[in-house]
């Protein structure tokens, strides 16, 4: 059984970056050229000092699970579960946090502070970012 569809995010100017950088390899966060602050969604203005001198910027890709639930729910028709959903926070990049799952390995073997790694699923030329533990 395969997995249903992702939802499609809507592309924009600010953050086709983050959605298409894994046909690369890349995961692109957005970063401030005028206080090197980090932003994530991404948005046109620096959250921090509203400066408009933004750019996507490659990142390690490695970060930490803070925090993760099991799904059990079949949401979708043809969802394979049970799933993780999770709370990484990115190494290098203070103050963001991606909301995704944790792939490739048993739900029962991910764990709160586990060293974790980008992966990207493509559908429709778009690149999901998910996570496996590095380890």
């Amino acid at each position: 059984m395969s997995n249903p569809p992702r939802p499609k995010p809507r592309l924009e100017q600010e953050n086709t970056p983050f959605w298409t950088g894994g046909a690369e390899g890349k995961l692109n966060i957005t970063k401030c050229g005028d206080c090197g602050q980090y932003t994530h969604p991404p948005r046109v203005l620096c959250r921090h000092c509203l400066s408009e001198n933004v750019a996507p910027e490659a990142v390690a890709g490695t970060g930490v699970v803070e925090t993760f639930t099991i799904n059990y729910q079949p949401w979708a028709k043809d969802l394979e579960v049970p799933y993780v959903i999770a709370r990484v926070s990115l190494d290098g990049v203070p103050g963001v946090f991606l909301t995704t799952n944790i792939v490739n390995c048993p739900v029962e073997d991910v764990n709160f502070g586990d060293a974790v790694r980008v992966t990207f699923e493509e559908q429709d030329g778009i690149f999901y970012p998910l996570f496996e533990k590095a380890n």
